[in-house]
């Protein structure tokens, strides 16, 4: 039994070991990234396949006879026709939940960057202003203190209720959009938890922005075709919002034109908030797991 992984980099750039996958087959081929184009000559006459972006579509599945088992490396399994799959009797399963705690540190993470500016003071310092400076401190932007302010939460899953946690930690009031609509959209701080569905694509859009509270800040750590970009650009540049952060765009990587790319008050990390190296070890682990327990007629995080 041979098993391919598609877009093994982003899971084991080469701090890991595939080892508790190596023993479950007879050969293990892992490609850092596959195009489109490579895909069907990659995959070969692998029974099983392992892939978090590429498409695997039901004309694909058609094209891969031995095709047995297709296991997601990530939460999100909207890239493989699952009703497809099931129809052509190949098991597809996911890794649930696994990075729960890592998303909410970095959704905080955003949120104190954006209260605090760690970075643009610590550049200021290394560049020389404050030995430059007469007094004893200073500040390039206002420091805002989060105890009393608010957090709008939309998407009250797992990482929704961490970051609750957390933030009330600090001191602030949390609002949860499915419980108080209002209180949620009129928060200081608005943090997307949802995942992304054909209903909610691009549901932050203008019209959704301007029933924000004015000055508030924008925070996705969810999914990128949950916004509308162009859209969340120009509230920022207008001042309406007063800052953003995402960790996800709806092109990664993105293109020299997305519309976030180049905003002062918007900060863009890489998708990378799932990926402490204890979070990636967890994917690995529970996709021998599910592959094991496949192999033993089981049905452990099936999704079809």
């Amino acid at each position: 039994m041979d098993i391919v992984i598609f877009d093994g980099y982003t899971i084991n750039p080469g701090d890991l070991s595939w080892s508790k996958l190596e023993k479950l087959c007879d050969r293990l081929t892992v490609f850092d990234a596959t195009p489109p184009d490579k895909a069907l000559s990659r995959i070969g006459n692998s029974e099983i396949l392992m892939t978090s972006k590429c498409r695997i579509t039901r004309e694909f599945m058609e094209q891969c006879p031995n095709l047995k088992y297709i296991g997601s490396t990530a939460t999100g399994y909207n890239n493989i026709d699952v009703e497809a799959a099931a129809d052509m009797g190949i098991a597809v399963t996911n890794i649930p939940a696994y990075s729960t705690d890592a998303v909410a540190q970095h959704t905080i993470a955003l949120i104190l960057e954006l209260a605090n500016n760690v970075g643009l003071h610590n550049r200021s310092v290394q560049e020389g202003q404050w030995s430059d400076c007469k007094y004893f401190c200073y500040w390039k932007k206002p420091v805002t203190l989060l105890t009393g302010k608010s957090l709008g939460i939309i998407g009250y899953g797992a990482i929704g209720k961490r970051v609750a946690e957390i933030a009330r930690a600090l001191g602030m009031t949390v609002n949860i959009y499915r419980e108080d609509p209002e209180g949620a959209m009129k928060s200081d701080f608005v943090s997307l938890h949802c995942p992304l569905t054909e209903d909610n694509k691009r549901m932050v859009n203008a019209d959704f922005i301007v029933n924000m509270k004015p000055g508030a800040v924008f925070i996705n750590t969810a999914r990128g075709g949950l916004v509308d970009e162009r859209a969340l650009a120009d509230a920022l540049k207008s001042g309406f919002l007063s800052a953003a952060a995402v960790d996800v765009l709806e092109t990664e990587p993105p293109s020299i034109d997305c519309p976030l790319l180049g905003i002062d008050n918007c900060i863009i990390t890489p998708h990378m908030a799932w990926s402490p190296k204890e979070m990636r070890q967890a994917v690995i682990d529970v996709l021998a797991e599910n592959l094991q327990s496949w192999l033993n007629g089981g049905r452990l995080n099936r999704v079809e």
